[in-house]
């Protein structure tokens, strides 16, 4: 039965991880909280960001269940929303340019310690509020997902997309650890957030040009 989805799969978590690699807030925050308070803090950041994704999960699916049964014009103006929000966010990124300081950091305020829990809330929360997440959701399970894909497969999707939210800032958080490493990727990391653009534009154009 799987098999039979794999391909709106494959192009689920395309989408989702080029999204998810797209530096933002949750970036910001994982490799603040690295340099700052160490790796277990930026790890437990990471898990809680990956929780976080549950919460636009859970309300997408249920909203997007009901539209489809009550309101189908509604959820073709939702595909053509989805649709334009990633072709926004494609020209966002690649119209970025070198940044100087990440979002949200303030490399010279104290550095005082920070409980496990405290990181997680803080993970959890940056996500999880994030309205752009809503956006981003809504646009990929009315867009990719169809409307006869079973619930319990879409709920299969956004298990993935959570493991994956955290596998990658943990990763991030291993990784930018290192101050010399975190300047580095802020000298360079616009040419990254550039080709991300690029390729969200272009998914973006097949979206529309299908519907």
């Amino acid at each position: 039965m799987l098999s039979n989805y794999l391909g709106e799969f494959l192009a689920l978590a395309t989408i989702h991880f080029l999204a998810v690699v797209a530096p933002g807030p949750d970036f910001a925050v994982t490799i603040r909280q690295s340099v700052r308070f160490g790796r277990l803090v930026g790890i437990c950041t990471a898990l809680g960001i990956g929780a976080g994704i549950s919460v636009h999960v859970l309300y997408t699916l249920l909203g997007v269940g009901a539209l489809m049964h009550t309101t189908p014009w509604l959820l073709t103006v939702a595909k053509v929303v989805g649709g334009a929000y990633i072709l926004y966010l494609g020209v966002s990124l690649l119209r970025s340019k070198p940044k100087t300081v990440l979002e949200g950091d303030k490399p010279d305020e104290p550095v005082v310690e920070q409980t496990l829990l405290k990181a997680f809330t803080t993970g959890f929360l940056t996500n999880a509020t994030n309205p752009k997440a809503t956006l981003f959701f809504l646009a990929i399970f009315t867009t990719i997902i169809s409307a006869t894909t079973p619930l319990k497969i879409q709920a299969l999707y956004g298990v993935w997309m959570c493991f994956v939210n955290a596998l990658w800032f943990v990763i991030v958080a291993l990784f930018f650890s290192s101050a010399r490493v975190r300047l580095l990727f802020m000298r360079m990391g616009h040419w990254f957030e550039r080709t991300m653009g690029v390729i969200l534009i272009l998914f973006a154009g097949r979206l529309i040009l299908s519907m």
